[in-house]
């Protein structure tokens, strides 16, 4: 799963170590991961044996550093100084010791367990959210889908916001509570737009508590990690905060497997409000966690380490490319410069203008990236809505088709410690060692299970019915007597044609010169059989008709025609049309195991997969499998000797591809996705200098919204009819897109973020002018500079 609920750190200058984590910790950065969970797993490696290293870029970028030049060395000692030397171990001895004396903080548990009931909220929210807006909403495939990825787009884009209110204004706990109300609004009004008894907007309340869902969960999303990291103190702590990025990794991914695994069970097994499935339960039960969660985050606030916001690094670097761009555009011809950064020097020093030209360097890289997460974010819509089309009878028990969604997390605790023992070295051998090529390799796995999806909606189109088109109709004929009727009519198509005692006539291609036609026709019946009239009906193209014969029913025409469904019903559920020919009082019942269905009209009805015994006044006379996908019409005639003849015709095939069939294009998605977002980070972060690792994960975060916004293009524009030849297209673009990626990084030019700086000067102009503060609020770093 795609949740890169990252820390995007705040940029402070900060005496106390316990800032640490909250700014250049991969661990802290990366820990709210379910989606991308391995990052936790290799990022707390660095954390927890080079306490030392990441100790010192705790600055509001390294503008900070160039006044470590004049520092005293009582200041030194109280940044981290004295662990230059590297020979000097007796500080770490030390440090080792007094962190056995803390204790280790309670207040964690708080913020762990506060995490466990959002995700479950979040993600339960999201499993069951397309087959909510297609089968409630009454959106189209298309259209649930464009909504989904828009929802989740903002929810990426909202990051960054969050991450710059929090370190600029509010601080993280202010911001953790006050979106996380606006989070709980948002979850109440999707669960009361549910409830059908109570009449309200639905759409409008479904699209409102979407947005704000979407505003409190990306809100949060980088704080969570980042102020449960400020209740330790760093480097005496370092292995109590690996323990704590270990359980809040755990508490993540609890959240997320009970949650995708529970909720389309709360959907689909319970029923309410006189509906087959219970979406305001499915969307209640969360929504009550997520109430939880807060209350839970609330009670933890005497024991917090409350911070005050410092400053955010996003927007400091924004800062220095909007001067360096103003500037160039004024200077261009007067004070032309090497590199267009460097006419930022004007209020910004050297290193901090140095720090950002290789951001942009590794940032470059990122561009194609979005293409990745375009594929990967589709497991939540258009594959769900593969498997809506597919056979999840596993013979005790029904594998929900939003539930196969649980197969990512888990997957993912499987491949991350095989990667390591098994994976990776089995890749060293063909060569692929570099961080770039396993990225890559990524990125191509994920073109590859959009292949081996794509070829199995090729072999699902082989179970879809055939459908009406322009200048088509279709023609049925249900004869409910023991006898055959001859039919005549005035279409050059089908000019007679017979049906067959207790069946279905059925031709699908009638051909319509003109739209619409009047169809004609007489009925001629066998011997000893009822008399039909014959009449006009007028047909029109791309629909279905059918043609009712019941003699039995004395409370209208004998004959009757109805528009008819052919389509596989878009909620899964099968259809069932019940005709009778017999007297009015007879009672009609469906009964399974788990659920009973009165008989009424000739109304298709739906129902659940099952096996049903059809009772009539009381007594069973037959036994049918009704299944998922499918579409149904059982005629009832009773024969002179009073016993009942009971036929089922089924109008449209069942699912018949087994649903586990999607099982591979989810573990080569799986493979993917590990490899290409631990590598991505783990790639980021050794190249990106330690001032700008906030910066690169919020960055990053927008790859993923981006993502979701070339899935809302393509399915805007609705390219193909057949949706396995969108996802071709899909795949086409990751290769290609890859290609890209693999010239890119061939002509990359690598940055050591270890090198020794060289000494710190100013580009131009005079050392002692003053540098003006920033006028967006935040604390200008620059101002500390002391040459």
């Amino acid at each position: 799963m795609p949740d890169n609920d990252n820390e995007i750190k705040p940029a402070e200058a900060s005496t106390d170590a316990a800032a640490v984590p909250a700014t250049t910790s991969p661990a802290a950065a990366v820990a709210d991961q379910p989606e991308t969970k391995s990052e936790v797993v290799e990022a707390t490696k660095p954390a927890a044996s080079e306490p030392l290293s990441e100790a010192e870029p705790a600055t509001n970028g390294k503008a900070r550093k160039l006044s470590d030049v004049d520092e005293s060395p009582q200041e030194s000692k109280k940044n981290g100084g004295e662990l230059v030397e590297s020979n000097n171990f007796s500080n770490a001895v030390e440090a080792e010791g007094q962190e056995k004396k803390l204790p280790y903080p309670k207040s964690v548990f708080f913020i762990i367990s506060n995490e466990f009931c959002e995700r479950f909220n979040y993600y339960g929210m999201r499993t069951v959210l397309v087959l909510y807006l297609s089968r409630q909403l009454g959106y189209s495939e298309d259209t649930a889908t464009v909504v989904f990825h828009v929802f989740t787009m903002f929810v990426y884009f909202l990051c960054v916001f969050g991450a710059i209110i929090s370190d600029s204004w509010l601080g993280k706990f202010k911001t953790i509570l006050y979106l996380s109300l606006v989070y709980i609004c948002g979850s109440v009004l999707l669960t009361l737009g549910a409830i059908g008894p109570l009449n309200l907007p639905v759409e409008t309340f479904t699209i409102l508590g979407l947005a704000l869902i979407a505003l409190g969960s990306g809100g949060i999303k980088p704080c969570v990690s980042a102020f449960g990291g400020d209740q330790f103190k760093v480097p005496e702590q370092v292995k109590q905060i690996t323990s704590f990025f270990s359980l809040f990794y755990f508490s993540i991914n609890a959240g997320s497997l009970i949650s995708t695994t529970v909720t389309p069970i709360l959907r689909e097994d319970v029923h309410c409000f006189d509906d087959n499935n219970c979406f305001p339960l499915a969307f209640g039960v969360p929504a009550i966690l997520m109430i939880v969660s807060v209350l839970i985050f609330v009670l933890g606030r005497p024991l917090y380490k409350i911070k005050p916001p410092a400053g955010n690094m996003v927007v400091l670097v924004s800062s220095t490319i909007w001067t360096a761009i103003r500037t160039k555009c004024k200077e261009k011809k007067t004070n032309p410069r090497e590199h267009w950064l460097d006419y930022a020097d004007k209020k910004y020093d050297r290193q901090m203008i140095d720090d950002v030209k290789v951001l942009m360097r590794v940032l470059f890289l990122y561009l194609p990236l979005p293409v990745f997460w375009a594929l990967f974010d589709q497991q939540g819509s258009r594959w769900t809505f593969q498997a809506t089309r597919m056979d999840g009878d596993m013979g005790s028990w029904d594998l929900k088709p939003d539930q196969l969604q649980v197969l990512n997390p888990l997957l993912i605790l499987v491949f991350i410690p095989l990667y390591d023992v098994a994976f990776y070295p089995a890749l060293r051998l063909i060569g692929i060692r570099r961080p770039l090529q396993k990225l890559t390799m990524g990125g191509i796995l994920a073109g590859i299970a959009f292949i081996i999806s794509g070829i199995v909606e090729l072999n699902l189109e082989k179970t879809y019915p055939v459908l009406p088109y322009s200048h088509n109709t279709q023609l049925r004929v249900y004869n409910t007597e023991n006898c055959a009727y001859h039919f005549e009519t005035n279409l050059t198509s089908i000019p007679s044609f017979d049906v067959e005692p207790s069946s279905v006539y059925t031709k699908t291609d009638v051909w319509l010169d003109d739209v619409p036609t009047y169809l004609q026709y007489t009925i001629t019946p066998g011997a000893g059989c009822p008399g039909y009239e014959g009449g006009i009906h007028r047909l029109t193209d791309n629909t279905a008709w059918s043609l009712f014969l019941n003699s039995g029913n004395k409370t209208g025409p004998a004959t009757f025609w109805e528009e008819d469904f052919v389509n596989k019903p878009s909620d899964s559920y099968p259809l069932v049309r019940t005709v009778a020919n017999l007297v009015q009082e007879r009672e009609i019942r469906w009964v399974s195991s788990k659920h009973s269905y009165e008989a009424t009209e000739t109304n298709l009805t739906r129902v659940n997969s099952n096996n049903y015994d059809v009772y009539i006044d009381g007594t069973p006379y037959g036994n049918f499998r009704i299944h998922t996908g499918g579409v149904y019409t059982l005629l009832i005639k009773e024969n002179p000797t009073g016993v009942y003849e009971l036929t089922l015709h089924e109008v449209t095939e069942s699912n018949s591809m087994n649903i586990l069939w999607l099982i591979p294009q989810y573990v080569v998605m799986t493979l993917g996705e590990v490899m290409f977002s631990v590598t991505g980070l783990e790639f980021s972060y050794a190249q990106a200098p330690p001032s700008m690792k906030s910066v690169l994960q919020a960055c990053w975060l927008l790859t993923v919204a981006f993502g979701n916004v070339i899935v809302v293009i393509i399915a805007e524009a609705a390219l193909f009819d057949s949706q396995a030849s969108e996802f071709f297209l899909f795949a086409g673009l990751m290769f290609i897109d890859m290609l890209i990626f693999m010239f890119m990084a061939y002509n990359y030019k690598p940055n050591d973020p270890n090198k020794k700086n060289e000494e710190i000067e100013p580009l131009t102009g005079d050392a002692n002018k003053q540098i003006e503060p920033l006028s967006t609020g935040v604390p200008n770093k620059a101002l500390e500079v002391n040459e």
